[in-house]
């Protein structure tokens, strides 16, 4: 048996092939992330065997840089075993230098394969994947939107403060729309009364008309803002304001195109209370084959959400905090449907009273219901069926 240990990057990666023994049998090489490095990688590998159940390629899941050769890989029908590197730089720390060279690293990462101690990196199928990416950059896209709206909120406190006092919120569909028309207090002083009335009775759906227009007028003609004389804060609010619809379009899209492939795939996941299409979609493209995992303490290490441990002698830390060492996305997923399920959902309240009872505070208390729901996760897809919830006695509890 023949062992591919491939150390990845962006452009140039650097591979190394070992035996069955750990003796190197081709010294490490650099091939481009390309075809002709393909056909580079595999003429090395040829020359040693040209069967391929006696090779078997090894690779970390560094950022999305090793997704393309690893489908070349299978696709050609070759074994291929991706790592998250934190197993490797188990393997790298038992070596006295602690120099980083790609060759060192794609002959250990050769070794983690020899050796056949590891947890593989579940590769998502077509349409995990789509999953993965659409809700990845979902959360960029709301984050995006998040981001525009304190910009705008900044600039609308220094020329018209009294503004936020008029909607519910300057971002409902009235002030969207009046602000991209009319973004600052003169144009909104200059709009025409009947103009504005028929823009707010339109995007309000009759519920604000010519008394609202009024009062914005008014508001606006006696602010205590700054004055906009170089109509700098004009441009910046609609350039905002004309982004943020332009963005929500475009998570309106997404939104659809995550609907259809969950449908498809009719995951009982949607079952537990505070997991909608979106967050469920998101905790599984993360997660993947819910197989890997032999435990529910193994899922939650996985998304982070793990208390790290300090022990040294005798003394154990009591005060831990999570290890955050897995998938941003699952962790933060998990995160938000915990706060929805504790104000819903019977079992889940019921923990967070009792945690609240023992002096937590609540970011912490969170935090634990978020490991209690990687746990029901962990459940209802390994046993693939409709979560219901059960609510602990005093004595179980």
């Amino acid at each position: 048996m023949f062992y591919v240990g491939i150390d990845i990057a962006k452009r140039t990666h650097e591979a190394i092939i070992i035996d069955d023994q750990g003796k190197i049998v081709q010294k490490s090489f650099r091939f481009q992330n390309s075809c002709s490095g393909f056909n580079q990688l595999i003429s090395h590998v040829l020359r040693i065997t040209n069967v391929r159940s006696q090779v078997s390629f090894g690779m970390e899941s560094t950022s999305h840089y090793w997704l393309a050769l690893y489908t070349r890989l299978m696709k050609e029908g070759y074994q291929v075993h991706v790592l998250n590197p934190i197993q490797s730089d188990a393997l790298r720390n038992l070596y006295i230098r602690q120099n980083k060279t790609d060759s060192r690293d794609s002959f250990i990462i050769a070794e983690v394969i020899r050796f056949g101690r590891f947890s593989e990196t579940q590769v998502p199928q077509d349409k995990m994947l789509a999953l993965r990416e659409m809700c990845r950059n979902r959360f960029f896209l709301v984050d995006s939107v998040s981001d525009l709206k304190r910009k705008v909120v900044a600039l609308i406190d220094q020329i018209f403060p009294e503004y936020e006092t008029i909607f519910s919120s300057n971002f409902v569909d009235s002030s969207v729309q009046l602000l991209t028309k009319y973004p600052t207090p003169e144009k909104m002083c200059n709009a025409k009364l009947n103009s504005m009335t028929d823009l707010l009775l339109k995007a309000s759906n009759g519920r604000f008309g010519q008394a609202k227009a009024m009062e914005i007028k008014e508001l606006a003609k006696n602010t205590f803002g700054v004055k906009d004389t170089c109509g700098v804060y004009s441009d910046l609010i609609r350039c905002y304001m004309e982004q943020i619809q332009f963005i929500q379009q475009q998570i309106e899209t997404l939104d659809q195109k995550i609907q259809i492939i969950m449908d498809s795939l009719e995951s009982p996941i949607t079952s537990i209370t505070g997991i909608g299409t979106i967050l469920g979609a998101t905790i599984l493209s993360e997660i993947g084959d819910i197989s890997r995992f032999s435990s529910a303490d193994k899922l939650a290490a996985f998304a982070g959400i793990d208390p790290t441990v300090k022990q040294s002698g005798d003394f154990v830390g009591v005060k831990n905090h999570m290890s955050k060492r897995g998938t941003p996305y699952l962790r933060r997923a998990l995160w938000m449907a915990s706060t929805t399920a504790v104000q819903h959902d019977p079992m889940f309240r019921a923990y967070y009273e009792k945690k609240a009872a023992e002096g937590m505070r609540y970011m912490k208390i969170i935090g634990h219901v978020s490991k209690k729901m990687s746990s029901v996760i962990f459940a209802v897809l390994r046993d693939n069926k409709t979560y219901e919830p059960v609510i602990q006695t005093a004595k179980s509890a």
